[in-house]
């Protein structure tokens, strides 16, 4: 009676160890997989954080570019004056108007190129225009490149008419340095 006694404690004691043994599996389990989601849940958090950080940087350029563009333009209107260009005619930012005008015009008429080189030197002024629409767009080029990761908003830039016209102004300045 005592052997049967013992041996049903015995399988009691076999059967709650492998009931033990099963339970704590699943909890490592749950455990395990509850790890796994907070970790990936800590890595949408961080890449979270990093975007809006980004959109944040770049919040903030686009609510300077409106004194950016006006600095800009300020420089471009008596470079137009002084080669007789007109800007586009669209319902556009005036800034892009002015150099939509000088590229359209350049497009048009390659004379455009020849008439800034001798504005350049001819007035003092005109190339003063020029270094300053120069610098203060590589500038704003500078802070767009480093402060958007992926470069999207900067590439515009630099392909479209900022870009363009920086080739331009350049341009013209090489050949007016060229022919003293």
């Amino acid at each position: 009676m005592q052997s049967a006694i013992i041996l049903i404690l015995l399988t009691i004691i076999a059967i709650a160890t492998g009931a033990l043994s099963i339970y704590i599996r699943r909890t490592n389990t749950h455990i395990t997989n509850l790890n796994k989601a907070l970790e990936h849940q800590y890595n949408l958090l961080v890449k979270i954080q990093s975007t809006l950080k980004n959109k944040s940087a770049t919040n903030a350029v686009a609510e300077h570019a409106e004194m950016i563009y006006q600095d800009l333009l300020q420089n471009l209107i008596p470079i137009m004056a002084a080669i007789d260009i007109m800007p586009r005619n669209t319902p556009e930012h005036a800034l892009w108007r002015a150099l939509g005008g000088i590229m359209d015009e350049y497009a048009k008429n390659p004379f455009a190129l020849e008439k800034l080189r001798r504005a350049i030197k001819l007035d003092s002024e005109v190339i003063r225009n020029i270094d300053n629409y120069m610098r203060r767009a590589d500038i704003f080029l500078h802070h767009l490149t480093t402060t958007e990761p992926d470069g999207l908003l900067s590439s515009t830039f630099t392909d479209g008419l900022l870009g363009q016209s920086l080739a331009f102004f350049a341009q013209a300045k090489q050949l007016a340095n060229q022919s003293d």
